[in-house]
């Protein structure tokens, strides 16, 4: 079911705003959705006992589900953790066993020869790493294009992590929308490029992780992450960073954003797409109109209008 996305009737006041008011409004939309990101990020360290690199990991499968499957991706990610991946990160071919193993997924389709070695892959990681399988159950697989599956993203993660034990530090230092798209658009092993499901096979053609993907993990994954330790570690410069990359970001394309825009206000950038996220959620959805921030400065600034215009004429000099 989708999401609820308010009247945003406001969407045409805001964007006839005074340039200076409006930009002071989503500044503080936005630093309202970011404190909430960050008591997630804290949250994942504090599971992580202050190791950031598990942080950092919980995280990247935090975001690499979409919403239907969120809480299934991070709970894989607990199941194998991010130490055990680097053990293996020689043999991707058991990476990827281990993530479609323990996510349950190996055993949801037809088997050929790739799966088959996959599987037994999976099967002495169990009982070496003690491993147990995740329910099917905890997978939704409804209206969801076969580029976004589960089992497609786990490939491609299992690539990612294969390819340097370092992203951590890499991730901090991504400063552009390109910096952000060569270090996580990585393609899936070869077997995929004929199959988006296993053992089903389907025209040739490379997956990797896409540009709107990139996107939302720039905006949720490494802009977020570059704040959080910043704050955490007294890195000024670090959470400068994190705000141009939003800047530079193109704002998410999701129905909220759909909205906004057919209603006459189109955010600029990622920051401002966040801070419409912030109004959205907390306001437009709850139909809190009489305690939004938008409708409050719009009716100050009529206010004071109304009272310059009340003024008689020798009064307004």
């Amino acid at each position: 079911m989708q999401e609820a996305v308010g009247n945003c009737c406001c969407a045409p006041l805001l964007a006839e705003l005074d340039p200076v008011l409006r930009v002071d409004l989503l500044n503080r939309l936005f630093f309202d959705r970011l404190e909430h990101k960050m008591g997630i990020v804290d949250r994942l360290r504090k599971q992580a006992n202050d190791n950031w690199n598990q942080t950092f990991y919980l995280l990247y499968f935090r975001t690499l589900g979409d919403s239907q499957n969120q809480a299934a991706f991070l709970t894989l990610a607990e199941t194998v953790r991010y130490g055990q991946l680097l053990w293996e990160r020689q043999k991707p071919h058991v990476v990827e066993a281990m993530l479609l193993g323990a996510a349950g997924l190996l055993s949801l389709y037809p088997q050929d020869d790739y799966t088959r070695m996959l599987r037994r892959e999976f099967d002495n990681c169990a009982q070496k790493y003690g491993f147990r399988a995740m329910q099917l159950g905890d997978w939704k697989f409804g209206k969801m294009r076969p580029v976004n599956h589960p089992v497609l993203r786990l490939a491609e993660a299992a690539e990612f992590f294969s390819q340097d034990e370092f992203v951590l530090n890499r991730t901090l230092q991504c400063r552009t929308e390109r910096d952000v798209r060569e270090l996580f658009c990585i393609e899936a092993p070869e077997y995929w490029r004929t199959h988006y499901l296993p053992g089903v096979e389907s025209d040739e053609r490379p997956k990797r992780i896409g540009r709107d993907k990139a996107n939302i993990i720039g905006i949720n994954l490494v802009a977020v992450l570059q704040y959080a330790y910043g704050c955490y570690m007294g890195k000024e410069e670090l959470r400068g960073n994190a705000l141009e990359l939003l800047e530079s970001l193109e704002p998410e394309r999701n129905h909220f954003m759909k909205r906004w825009e057919a209603l006459g206000f189109a955010p600029a950038n990622a920051f401002e797409s966040q801070a419409l996220l912030q109004l959205t959620k907390n306001f437009c959805i709850l139909k809190r109109c009489d305690r939004c921030p938008v409708g409050h400065c719009i009716r100050c600034v009529a206010e004071k209008k109304e009272k310059v215009n009340s003024k008689p004429k020798n009064d307004r000099k």
